[in-house]
């Protein structure tokens, strides 16, 4: 993985300052970097007007795909009003290759005082695609709202996003089985292709005809979700909290518990002020745990086999839930 450091040997401060300054028509100071995580690097720019900008850095081919779906993640996210997200400014692609994402940049910290509080947004959130149905059959109009701000029937987005650096097929579906299915065959296509793990395809054989019984006398209505919900993509500024680095789609609202509950950095308070306004369903727990299995075969995908333990695991208890 490059370094900050590294990336601005390959194209150097001055090309990266230039060609922000060339998009945004306006001089630029680079102020510093940040460690941007396992798959991205970031720096901080401030503007002539003081303007302070987190810009995303990748050199990846797929870069301007992964950014693009990030963008109008955060996009949508944000015009629905109810959580905190930065705002989206700008993907541009760089000489050299790849791309970068400028976005509105903020003092982020460690969730802690407001856990609770992003447990409420995040049920919001989710709630709000019904809400927008219902005020729409009373004929209210969203003047003066984003584009993104109506009402949704299908599962999908607008866009395909990218949950880390693998891109996910969003195309719309009409339901949210159809949908999920997809998201795993491409995971399984994937392994396949590099792994070659011929148990986990198998098991996912047997899963696939048995899907329909986790979802028995539930009603699923599109809902907005973040698609990447981990500890590390949820924060909080000194007024209230703030998640980031989105995966979006209109999908079940309980795929963004599923990733929060494997590997910390969420209190009981956040769910027990999610479930406040959403209670848990029949057959949460067993969802949850169907859910866990997309995001350790894209782990699996990512970071190699060290997931291979986890991902069969997960499959096997599953199958236990409908092969009993």
């Amino acid at each position: 993985m490059l370094t900050v450091s590294k990336i601005l040997t390959v194209m150097s401060n001055k090309e990266l300052k230039d060609v922000i300054e060339e998009e945004l028509h306006t001089k630029v100071n680079i102020q510093g970097s940040h460690g941007g995580g396992c798959i991205n690097e970031a720096v901080t720019i401030t503007t002539d007007n003081g303007d302070r900008i987190f810009v995303k850095i990748n050199k990846k081919l797929e870069a301007r795909t992964m950014f693009d779906g990030e963008f109008i993640s955060l996009d949508v996210i944000h015009a629905m009003e109810v959580v905190r997200v930065p705002k989206p400014i700008k993907v541009i692609d760089l000489p050299s290759g790849g791309a970068a994402f400028l976005m509105e940049c903020l003092d982020i910290h460690g969730l802690s005082k407001y856990s609770a509080k992003l447990g409420e947004q995040l049920a919001r959130l989710h709630l709000l695609n019904a809400e927008l149905e219902e005020k729409g059959k009373k004929g209210e109009k969203f003047v003066g709202r984003s584009q993104y701000y109506k009402y949704i029937d299908k599962f999908g987005f607008y866009t395909d996003t990218c949950c880390g650096f693998l891109k996910q097929d969003n195309m719309w579906k009409d339901t949210w089985l159809e949908l999920y299915a997809r998201k795993i065959d491409l995971q399984m296509e994937l392994l396949n292709k590099n792994y070659r793990n011929n148990e986990a395809r198998e098991l996912w054989s047997q899963l696939i005809p048995k899907l329909p019984k986790f979802f028995e006398g539930l009603e699923i209505k599109p809902a907005l979700i973040h698609g990447d919900l981990w500890g590390g993509n949820a924060g909080e500024t000194s007024s209230e909290p703030v998640i980031f680095d989105p995966a979006s789609y209109y999908g079940h609202s309980e795929f963004d518990l599923s990733i929060s509950k494997m590997f910390g950095g969420f209190g009981s308070s956040f769910f027990d002020s999610y479930h406040k306004l959403i209670p848990q369903a029949e057959g949460f727990r067993k969802r949850i745990d169907l859910y866990k299995l997309f995001h350790y075969l894209n782990h699996w995908n990512h970071f190699g086999s060290g997931y291979e333990g986890s991902t069969l695991s997960t499959l096997r208890t599953v199958l236990q839930y409908v092969y009993p």
